[in-house]
């Protein structure tokens, strides 16, 4: 099978930067992975954080189109209970209209923060599941301008009316939405950073009872991964060393601690956290070039999956950007396919 490598941009804000300094990074990186034949890039929403500098991937997106001429661009995701279905349709058909055949609109239920700040997001969300699925078929039915009661029988429109339309993808992290995704006929994106369990089931599943939809006629996945790539033994364990600790702040409801690799080298886990650890480890693969492709390759396999969005934080900008092109590199010309996708054990099928 070929294994295609996209671009996850969480946007984060290291220690002793700012905002500003992260989106100019994210401009950078984009034209990167442009340039190296990334898949995709995409950008995620998320609130009321310190550490992390997209709110609004739809306006991030507009600038990104402008810098990049050849890759996908895209959310991954828009939380669509934060907001107006019509809305979100217009923002991304207009980018559509921008950037032809250039559009991912990947939306997922999570409020990318905390419920109060998505209470004021959206005042009318009432965080019901079944409020989430009238809203994926709002979307499909604006993007297809199919006459339906959600938009009054096509007295509404989604503007612009345009001849393409951006493709769209669910995303999940528990599998609850594969079962979505399948009903719809919609592409779907199993979130491994953030969940490491379950996730070749929940493929496994969406294929099963995957429904062709005028959208999309066969399956289609993608696994988001945090990695790490460098060259240097002593980075990769640094930058395992930094996941670990984000991991537990997290877990532990510190949202807004930025810290740098000196801050946390010298602290020493618990029992417990070590146990909490051992459950996080595959959600995150760091290494060399050798050891990234074969964690890669065998990762694709467990999914039956042909794409890998890559998310990497790291302590310098120069190794964040460094990593995507040692990842690039994996795809050299003995392991590409025409369209310049890595071969990845070729005598299997996937």
């Amino acid at each position: 099978m070929s294994l295609k490598l996209s671009v996850l941009d969480q946007t984060p804000i290291r220690k002793g930067s700012n905002a500003t300094e992260t989106l100019q990074e994210s401009i950078e990186l984009a034209r990167l992975a442009d340039r190296l034949g990334y898949t995709r890039y995409w950008i995620s929403e998320h609130h009321n954080t310190t550490m992390l500098a997209a709110a609004a991937p739809e306006v991030l997106l507009a600038r990104l189109g402008a810098e990049t001429k050849n890759i996908r661009l895209g959310s991954g995701g828009i939380m669509l209970p934060n907001h107006s279905s019509l809305k979100v349709a217009e923002n991304f058909r207009l980018l559509e209209a921008l950037y032809p055949s250039r559009i991912d609109l990947g939306i997922g239920r999570a409020p990318g923060g905390d419920r109060a700040t998505s209470q004021l997001l959206n005042p009318s969300n009432q965080f019901d599941p079944k409020e989430y699925i009238q809203q994926i078929r709002e979307i499909s039915d604006f993007m297809t301008e199919s006459p339906t009661p959600h938009n009054m029988n096509g007295k509404i429109v989604a503007i612009p009316s345009i001849d393409t339309s951006p493709a769209l993808w669910i995303l999940t992290s528990s599998g609850e939405s594969a079962f979505l995704a399948a009903h719809f006929g919609i592409a779907l994106s199993y979130a491994q950073f953030i969940n490491p369990v379950g996730g070749p089931e929940a493929i496994r599943v969406y294929k099963e009872k995957f429904i062709p939809s005028n959208q999309l006629a066969t399956p289609q996945t993608s696994v988001g991964l945090f990695v790490f790539c460098s060259e240097s033994e002593e980075k990769v364990e640094q930058a395992k060393a930094m996941m670990n600790y984000r991991f537990l702040s997290f877990e532990n409801g510190n949202y807004n601690k930025v810290f740098s690799y000196e801050d946390i080298k010298d602290y020493e886990y618990s029992a417990a956290e070590k146990q909490r650890l051992a459950y996080h480890r595959n959600r995150f693969k760091a290494g060399t070039p050798d050891v990234i492709e074969k964690e890669l390759t065998t990762l694709a396999e467990t999914f039956d999956t042909d794409e890998i969005v890559i998310a990497t934080f790291a302590d310098k900008k120069e190794d964040r950007l460094h990593s995507y092109e040692l990842l690039a590199t994996l795809m050299d010309a003995k392991k590409r396919d025409a369209k310049g996708a890595l071969i990845v054990n070729d005598d299997k099928k996937c």
